[in-house]
């Protein structure tokens, strides 16, 4: 066996979710799933087959957002993963529940726009998602200012009121 640390490729504020699910209808019912929570949503969905064709197959609303979930489903090369990329003002907090709630999805890895690597362990049979590293370590702990700050930011961006 051996373990890859891969790095996913995107623009630097675009965000992403990566998961895992059990079923070729997962892109349908994704796809359904993000249209019919978020109307207007821009986004590129890549599922790996892990049986049958064994294809990437594709979906969304964006060509440039389906070509880099394709680009990177095909680089991860994990059996039944599933990768969504968002356009610009979108983001996962809006549709998290939505997609955990696609009777396919069987676990979400991560959901962010941070620099991120994806663990997989590969065998003779193929590829399995082992985890993924998601930013950075913590440089500290937050303080009375930085508390200050992040109840000012969530405000400004619209996620809490008063």
């Amino acid at each position: 066996m051996e373990l890859i640390a891969l790095t996913i490729d995107k623009p630097e504020t675009t965000n992403f979710i990566l998961g895992q699910s059990h079923f070729i209808k997962t892109v349908e019912d994704i796809h359904e799933a993000l249209v019919t929570t978020v109307p207007g949503i821009k986004f590129g969905l890549a599922f790996c087959e892990a049986s049958g064709a064994c294809l990437v197959r594709t979906t969304g609303t964006d060509p440039a957002m389906v070509e880099l979930a394709r680009k990177n489903a095909l680089a991860i090369g994990a059996g039944h993963s599933f990768i969504v990329f968002l356009a610009d003002g979108y983001y996962p907090v809006n549709v998290l529940n939505a997609l955990k709630m696609v009777p396919e999805v069987a676990r979400i890895f991560c959901a962010t726009a941070n620099p991120t690597q994806v663990l997989i362990a590969e065998t003779e049979q193929g590829r399995g998602i082992v985890g993924v590293v998601d930013g950075f370590p913590p440089k500290g702990v937050e303080g009375e200012a930085d508390v200050a700050w992040r109840k000012n930011f969530l405000r400004q961006i619209g996620y809490k009121i008063g």
